[in-house]
């Protein structure tokens, strides 16, 4: 299964609660016109992600621009993916100043809960841009039980 993990008392602090509840939520948790400067104020930054469930397999596939594949961390434990990334901020050169400031620097990370993957056979790509990660499931694993009611 792909998805809601526990909340557990492992977690170190309520920002790192607050991605798993967004990364098992699927969407922001703050969805509104004021979402950038919430965002900006509370230190939460992350990046957007794509997840498919095959038959055999998922696949994940994150935005990372202008992020360089060796500033790019991808690792499974505890049932959780979890993609770290570094983006390092230009250095500014001679006496210009930013009007504006838009493009995020610093470091980025989202995890996701999964079971039943062969975690031998994760294979990962970076390409212009985009990590694209392929988990394949366990053979012979039904998640599926049907209940009769009665």
């Amino acid at each position: 299964m792909f998805g809601l993990g526990s909340l557990s008392r492992d977690m170190l602090n309520k920002d790192e609660a607050l991605k798993h509840l967004q990364d098992a939520l699927g969407e922001p948790l703050f969805n509104t016109a004021i979402a950038p400067v919430q965002t900006a104020m509370s230190g939460f930054v992350s990046f957007k992600v794509d997840v498919q469930d095959f038959s055999d397999r998922y696949e994940l596939h994150a935005e990372l621009p202008g992020v360089k594949k060796e500033d790019i961390s991808l690792c499974y434990d505890k049932g959780y993916l979890t993609i770290q990334a570094t983006n390092q901020a230009e250095e500014v050169l001679g006496e210009g100043r930013y009007l504006r400031r838009e493009r995020r620097y610093g470091e980025f990370a989202r995890s996701f809960y999964i079971d039943g993957i062969d975690k031998e056979a994760i294979k990962a790509d970076f390409e212009n841009g985009v990590l694209s990660v392929v988990l394949p499931k366990l053979p012979g694993q039904d998640t599926a039980t049907h209940i009769d009611i009665r």
